[in-house]
């Protein structure tokens, strides 16, 4: 349901800007302060005696946002509790926290989203609290369209295909997004498996023998299964209604649905989920990480065979495309996951090594996800792999990225080319590679630093001075375009999710006018604004992951 919290953007600009969730004790801490002329600032603890008096840094422009802005360095302050900051000449007093368990609920929160988000289910008020409702989209009666048709599965044959996160703000599901995003969460897991073994996310599954995460990832990789055709190996590019529905809640929406197209972006990032699914789940269910491996030795078999076909729009279906005209990246992710997972060295042929460099990835451009995977089990790779090189290309991206923050007013790797739709998720998978980077040499500590940075950027250090999680911090997203959110009864948006962020592209989604056309300062906290207030599943995944790097890297 909506809400109508606002405020100026004009009084946005003269406020103190840090992380409204909070810092772990050891972790570097920095606030924006407007370019007064104060050389100083003071923060006090909870009991209003000083504890620190420091310089500011001299003031800087910083162009995304045409800010003059000065730096707080309070690093320094280690020991936990409550604080606020103050700068002569600066109105409003900055509160933040410092604890041992920073992010414990942030992560939490970021993974309850796709529960939120769950297709086929009732979500009911023991788990759901407020937010529960009744189960929407079945999905035990989908048609195939005619762009999918085979001989064996003719237009019109019925599938059934349940469960499954919804992609967005819509009721749609996708492979290719849902590809990078439980991915993400999977790797997460790998990485970091005692911090999730230890977690209890009040989820209907919560309490079984597998842990919560992974059994949020399972909700959506039993939907994934379903959209491969048994007969052929290929995958269901996506499955949708024919058009966007309206803001009601899911139950509501009642629209036929349909599984629209196989591709090879689809079939390929299928094969890389499930490999990695495979070797993920194995401890917990033997049988079931059989079938997913199998699964994804049939995808790939497919996407060898047929290694050109693009996602076409068809006449009739006006729902997200997620097309990709250029499938290197996904056959090299692919080949990497089913090398780690099998152990075969004759599937890491088609990872291309000396091919490429490391980059931030996006589901359009995924093979940085296998260089994840082959850095968190490079221990265990075969002489096939150039673990040198590897290393290179991660400590080359993670340098660059570095570099950028050193020279930002803002103190983030943040140019005005990073204002994009969806602008926080690059953010934060920046953040991802370079904690990846840090994994394989921890005496870059700049790269750890670079990374806090900018989860402090999406939690309120950034010229809207949002923190941009719904239900985090003091000031966040309250009418995200999120069907659930604005069709329900209760004020707000429901928590967890990663709202876009701002944008500084083109918008004409709403009629009432965006505070600033400037990239950084481009945001509204409107439903109508899907291009900076839309959630997405592949938004909240490098939250999960970068929440949980940090709260484990850092002391």
């Amino acid at each position: 349901m909506t809400s109508s919290v606002s405020s100026s953007a004009a009084n946005v600009t003269t406020l103190i800007k840090l992380n409204q969730v909070g810092y772990k004790p050891n972790s570097e801490k920095l606030a924006v302060i407007p370019a007064v002329a104060a050389t100083t600032f003071t923060v006090k603890d909870a009991y209003n005696t000083v504890v620190l008096t420091a310089n500011l840094s001299s003031a800087k422009t910083w162009t995304p946002s045409a800010e003059s802005v000065k730096l707080a360095d309070f690093s320094s302050i280690t020991a936990e509790g409550d604080y606020t900051l103050t700068v002569d000449g600066v109105q409003n007093t900055a509160s933040f926290k410092i604890s041992a368990n920073a992010y414990d609920a942030l992560n939490a929160g970021a993974i309850k989203a796709y529960y939120y988000n769950r297709a086929s289910i009732d979500l009911l008020e023991e788990y759901a609290g407020v937010y529960k409702r009744a189960a929407g989209h079945a999905d035990t009666t989908v048609y195939v369209h005619e762009s999918a048709a085979t001989s064996l599965r003719p237009a019109n044959t019925i599938i059934s295909a349940p469960k499954g996160w919804y992609d967005a703000g819509d009721y749609n599901l996708y492979i290719v997004n849902s590809g990078i995003s439980t991915y993400t969460l999977l790797a997460a897991y790998e990485k970091y498996p005692t911090y999730f073994q230890g977690q209890n996310l009040h989820i209907p599954e919560s309490g079984n023998a597998i842990p919560d995460v992974l059994d949020e990832a399972l909700w959506n990789l039993e939907w994934m299964l379903s959209m491969q055709d048994p007969n052929d190996g290929g995958v269901y590019h996506k499955l949708t209604s024919k058009n966007f529905s309206g803001f009601v809640m899911p139950s509501a929406d009642t629209s036929a649905r349909y599984v629209v197209g196989k591709t090879t972006a689809a079939a390929l990032d299928f094969a890389a989920v499930m490999a990695a699914a495979s070797r993920i789940y194995k401890p917990y269910d033997a049988t079931l990480s059989t079938k997913m491996l199998d699964a994804a030795k049939a995808a790939w078999v497919w996407a060898k065979t047929n290694p050109t076909v693009y996602y076409s729009q068809p006449s009739d279906i006006k729902t997200g495309e997620y097309g990709d005209g250029n499938v290197a990246d996904e056959f090299a992710w692919a080949a990497a996951e089913l090398y780690i997972t099998t152990e075969e060295d004759a599937y890491f042929a088609d990872f291309n090594q000396s091919v490429g460099s490391a980059d931030v990835p996006g589901w359009p451009n995924v093979k940085s996800l296998g260089l994840i995977s082959l850095a968190h089990n490079i221990d265990s790779l075969s002489y096939v792999v150039d673990k040198d090189l590897l290393k290179s290309r991660l400590n080359t991206l993670a340098t660059n990225i570095s570099s950028q923050k050193t020279t930002s007013a803002y103190g983030v790797p943040l140019t005005s080319g990073d204002f994009y739709w969806g602008s926080n998720s690059g953010a934060l998978n920046k953040a991802l590679m370079l904690t990846v980077a840090y994994e394989l040499d921890n005496t870059k500590t700049n790269y750890l630093k670079t990374a806090q940075s900018l989860l402090d950027y999406v939690l309120g250090r950034n010229p809207t001075d949002y923190s941009f999680v719904t239900g985090f911090g003091v000031k966040y997203p309250q009418n995200v375009h999120h069907r659930p959110s604005g069709s329900d009864t209760v004020a707000g948006s429901i928590p967890g999710f990663l709202a876009g962020g701002a944008n500084g592209e083109n918008k004409t989604d709403c009629t009432t006018p965006y505070p600033s056309t400037l990239s950084a300062k481009s945001y509204l906290d409107a439903q109508c604004s899907y291009m900076t207030n839309e959630i997405a599943i592949n938004w909240n995944a490098p939250l999960v992951y970068v929440s949980a790097a940090l709260q484990n890297l850092t002391e």
